[in-house]
C-alpha cells in the first residue's frame, strides 16, 4: 500500500480524540512527511488549561490560533493571542497554554520534528482506561517522549490565569 502524501484533508475532518473539554484532530501525521513535521489541531474549551506547564526535549512546535483568544506562557512571557497569531514554543523552554476567552478557542500545531502527535493517542488510551487517570503512566508515558510536566508550577497557573483542568 502507497502512502499518498498530496491526499487533502478537509475541514471538519481527521481522527478525533477528546477529554474534559480539549482535543486533538490529526491532520497531518509524521508517517506522510518523512518525519519531518505533523500538524494537529486542538479546539478548547473556555476556561480549560490544555495541558500543565511542561517541556519538551525533541520537538518545536508552531501554533496558530485559528478560533477564540489563547493565552500562552512560554518560558516567563505571558499573552493572549487571537485568530491569525503565529506562535513559537521552542524546545527546552517551559510552557503551557489555556482558552482565555469565553468561546471555544481552536489552535493549529505543527510539531517538528513528527513523533510527538502520538502523544496524544497514548494518553487517551491511558485517560479512558482509569478514573481518575492513572499518575504513574501518564508519567512514563511522557518520559518516553521526553517531555517534562512541571507540576510545581501548576497551581499557580490555574490561579493566575482562572482556568481549570481538562
Amino acid at each position: 500500500m502507497t502512502t499518498r502524501t498530496h491526499a487533502p484533508v478537509p475541514p471538519g475532518e481527521g481522527e478525533a480524540l477528546g477529554w474534559g473539554g480539549f482535543g486533538v484532530v490529526y491532520k497531518i501525521s509524521g508517517a506522510v512527511t518523512g518525519g519531518a513535521f505533523a500538524i494537529v489541531e486542538h479546539p478548547m474549551q473556555p476556561g480549560v488549561l490544555a495541558a500543565p506547564p511542561h517541556t519538551h526535549t525533541r520537538e518545536d512546535e508552531i501554533t496558530l490560533v485559528l478560533e477564540g483568544e489563547v493565552g500562552l506562557q512560554i518560558g516567563d512571557d505571558v499573552f493572549v493571542a487571537g485568530p491569525g497569531t503565529y506562535v513559537v514554543k521552542p524546545r527546552g523552554v517551559p510552557h503551557t497554554f489555556w482558552n482565555a476567552g469565553s468561546v471555544p478557542a481552536r489552535i493549529q500545531e505543527i510539531i517538528t520534528p513528527a513523533g510527538f502527535e502520538n502523544y496524544f493517542r497514548e494518553l487517551a488510551e491511558i485517560l479512558a482506561a482509569s478514573n481518575p487517570p492513572d499518575l504513574e503512566k501518564i508519567g512514563a508515558l511522557a518520559a518516553r517522549y521526553g517531555l517534562t510536566f512541571h507540576m510545581e508550577r501548576l497551581e499557580e497557573t490555574l490561579r493566575t490565569h482562572g482556568v481549570g483542568l481538562m
